[in-house]
């Protein structure tokens, strides 16, 4: 079973109710935290809220269940960066399919956003569809998702040093924890 959690802000506020519709249509279970309406408000709060709600419904959940998101803002930057303030959260912008399919492919993406003033509502349920019709790798890709879950504002390996480009300076790119 997948259930959905929504949020926008007033830009993505229209595209986020279409795309309400067109999930429950599809007997998808919805939880919507807002915005309501087109009055102003900030995405963090948004982000915040979803991040907060998706926790909520996974722990509640039963153990086949998975727990997606989505957000809506004027181009999906904004609320794809609050996002995936949350450990448990992998969010990704997409405008396009590919972007979609790698997302979930190799890292496992478990909020799509979507920019109300970058793409059409129509392209926006496609991608919706891409995101759920594409399942995750695994493998190789787990332990990067892994990784990526326990940064969480923590480096994994403070001791490295920089080259002049700002890039690991460890060894080989085979020895290094980053590669």
């Amino acid at each position: 079973m997948e259930s959905f959690v929504l949020g926008a802000d007033h830009a993505g506020y229209r595209l986020k109710e279409n795309i309400a519709t067109h999930l429950r249509a599809q007997g998808f279970s919805v939880e919507d935290v807002g915005c309501f309406s087109e009055a102003s408000v900030d995405y963090p709060a948004i982000s915040e809220a979803l991040a907060l709600k998706m926790q909520e419904v996974h722990a509640k959940a039963s153990p086949d269940t998975t727990v997606y998101g989505l957000l809506c803002c004027g181009s999906g930057i904004g609320v794809c960066i609050s996002a995936n303030r949350f450990p448990w959260v992998r969010a990704v912008t997409a405008n396009d399919h590919n972007t979609v399919v790698m997302s979930r492919r190799h890292n496992d993406a478990n909020v799509l956003c979507l920019g109300a003033r970058v793409i059409a509502p129509e392209l926006a349920v496609d991608l919706l569809q891409t995101f759920l019709n594409t399942p995750f790798d695994g493998g190789r890709h787990q332990q990067r998702v892994d990784l990526m879950t326990c940064l969480n504002g923590h480096s994994l390996t403070p001791a490295i040093t920089v080259d002049k480009q700002g890039l690991p300076a460890i060894g080989s790119p085979e020895e290094s924890p980053l590669c």
